[in-house]
């Protein structure tokens, strides 16, 4: 079996000249000692700055807003999760052992923070650059997959837009009602356009998504009508 500088080479191009900055990106907190919360806090600036720099170059026309939303999808816990299961970073993390019961090496949240903990490390361990070639070598294959700027607005963004096309006032948003306990809470959300006579509802974990699950039906109402 490969060792950890050794996959790190063959999956991302880069060897760690201190082994011990990698041995700690690869530890999670549940396994004691030093651990990776710290360069996963640090890699997770590093990713954002190398990502907004390669889309800069490869999208010239693009808008500050569009830059924005490409950069948000890419670097999304889902998206960083992803990558991190292709490269079968899950195999290598030092886990607690109820972690390990748990499943903790297939988390997603687990799995990305985990990426961004070995960007941090390359940043401590080589540098700005060398962390930016190893986030290119990652995500410019990638550019070609994401969907257009206008398919990334969220769904109260487009609902907006689509109304004030046709001269009509934003929505309204209600909260109608909020259930569960303090730290898991559901809001049930109103979303209703007078102007047109629709109304639609969303739940979600918090406010916002609750909104944006409203906003989200009420563009489908629109769809169907033809409005």
């Amino acid at each position: 079996m490969k060792t950890a500088s050794e996959w790190l080479r063959d999956a991302l191009g880069y060897e760690h000249r201190d082994p011990k900055l990698l041995d700690a990106a690869l530890t999670h907190r549940s396994a004691g000692g030093a651990h990776n919360e710290r360069l996963e806090f640090l890699g997770d600036s590093v990713l954002n700055c190398a990502v907004a720099a390669l889309l800069f170059r490869e999208f010239a026309e693009a808008t500050e807003g569009e830059l924005s939303r490409f950069r948000a999808t890419l670097v999304s816990g889902e998206s960083l999760a992803n990558i991190a299961g292709e490269l079968e970073l899950g195999e290598r993390l030092h886990l607690g052992s109820g972690e390990l019961k748990s499943g903790g090496f297939r988390r997603k949240s687990i799995l990305a923070d985990g990426f961004e903990a070995i960007i941090g490390s390359i940043y401590l361990d080589g540098g700005f650059e060398a962390a930016a070639r190893v986030v290119e070598r990652i995500f410019a294959p990638r550019l070609g997959a994401l969907p257009s700027a206008t398919e990334l607005k969220d769904p109260k963004t487009r609902l907006q837009e689509a109304l004030q096309a046709r001269g009509l006032p934003i929505p309204a948003y209600t909260v109608e009602a909020i259930s569960g306990q303090a730290h898991q809470q559901l809001f049930r959300v109103s979303c209703a356009s007078q102007a047109l006579g629709l109304t639609s509802h969303g739940e979600g974990d918090s406010r916002r998504g609750a909104e944006q699950a409203a906003a989200k039906q009420l563009l489908a109402q629109l769809e169907e009508r033809g409005v």
